[in-house]
Order: C-alpha cells, then sequence, then structure tokens
C-alpha cells in the first residue's frame, strides 16, 4: 500500500489502492484499506484535573492587533504507519501561523523549539497571550519559564474541554480532512 501511494506522488485514496492492490492480486476489501490509511488523533495524558494556569482566552478568540493573543496545540498524524506529531502557533489576528515544528516523537524540544522560533518575531514584555489545553507540555517548569522571561501571560483550557481552544482544533480538523 505505501509502495502505491508513494508510486502515485500521494494522490491515490483508498479506493484507488485497492483497485492497484486488486491488480496485482492482492485481495484486501476496501474497509481495511481505508483503516490503514486513516489517521489517529493525538491523545494527551489523562491526569488529573489540576488548575495549572487561569483561563484568560475565555473563548473570545478576537484579537484587534497582531501578537496579542496566541493559541497552541499538538496534534497527531498516522500516516502509513509513521506517526508525526505538528505544533503551531496562530495567531488569532490574523490567523498567520506565527511558528510550528514537527518531530516523530511528542517531546518538550518539539513545543520549545517552537516557542524560540515564535519569540524571534516579537519584543520582550508585549502582554501577549498564549492559550493551550493542559497537555503535559505546557505543564512543564520549563516551557512556563520560557514564557514568563519573555512576558508572555500563560492561559489554559480547561481540562477535557476541546471548545476553549476550538481555533486551533478546527485548524488541525482541516488539515487532517
Amino acid at each position: 500500500m505505501t509502495a502505491i501511494y508513494h508510486e502515485n506522488k500521494g494522490r491515490y485514496g483508498y479506493r484507488r489502492i485497492t483497485t492497484d492492490l486488486r491488480s496485482r492480486n492482492i485481495l484486501l476489501n476496501h474497509k481495511t484499506v481505508q483503516s490503514f490509511m486513516r489517521m489517529k488523533k493525538y491523545q494527551s495524558y489523562k491526569g488529573e484535573v489540576g488548575k495549572i494556569a487561569p483561563n484568560k482566552l475565555n473563548r473570545n478568540f478576537y484579537a484587534d492587533k497582531p501578537n496579542q493573543k496566541w493559541v497552541t496545540d499538538v496534534t497527531e498524524f498516522h500516516l502509513f504507519g509513521q506517526k508525526l506529531y505538528l505544533s503551531p502557533i496562530l495567531d488569532l489576528c490574523s490567523s498567520d501561523l506565527v511558528s510550528y515544528t514537527i518531530s516523530d516523537r511528542p517531546v518538550l524540544s518539539m513545543v520549545t523549539t517552537m516557542l524560540d522560533q515564535a519569540f524571534e518575531k516579537i519584543p520582550h514584555e508585549t502582554d501577549l497571550i498564549l492559550h493551550s489545553d493542559q497537555g503535559w507540555q505546557y505543564q512543564q517548569k520549563q516551557y512556563q519559564r520560557m514564557l514568563r522571561k519573555k512576558g508572555i501571560r500563560q492561559s489554559m483550557s480547561r481540562k477535557g474541554n476541546c471548545l476553549d481552544n476550538a481555533v486551533i482544533e478546527y485548524l488541525f480538523g482541516l488539515l487532517k480532512s
């Protein structure tokens, strides 16, 4: 399946791959092929419900100027047996990507590298709000120290409430579809 997909430069979906497999005398149900190609969602650690940082965004996704409100999260793409993790920062004023990293493992350095790239674009003490969910990455002291040092206010969604971070979740939905 992977070979057929790459031979056709990623243009084949599950139906055409199923047809191609049958022409090679490999009989697989189209639903089986589809399940191998389907992406899985990244699920963060489901630990204690805590109040790590207050929800300063409160679902107010409007920003009247750049670098006022940013949102971030991590998502998992599962493509042909390989997992990839995407960690972007999105500016709520323009919906532009401020920075992003891609990794084959969901590690803290992926998030801190993304922050370093974003910090190059803004001055100190911007009174910026950076909103995320309560993922383990955003609870790390190193991450929180980086935000404080730059003068950024940390904001977090309530545990298990994807609507509090709807803008970035919407972006992930678009990318995955």
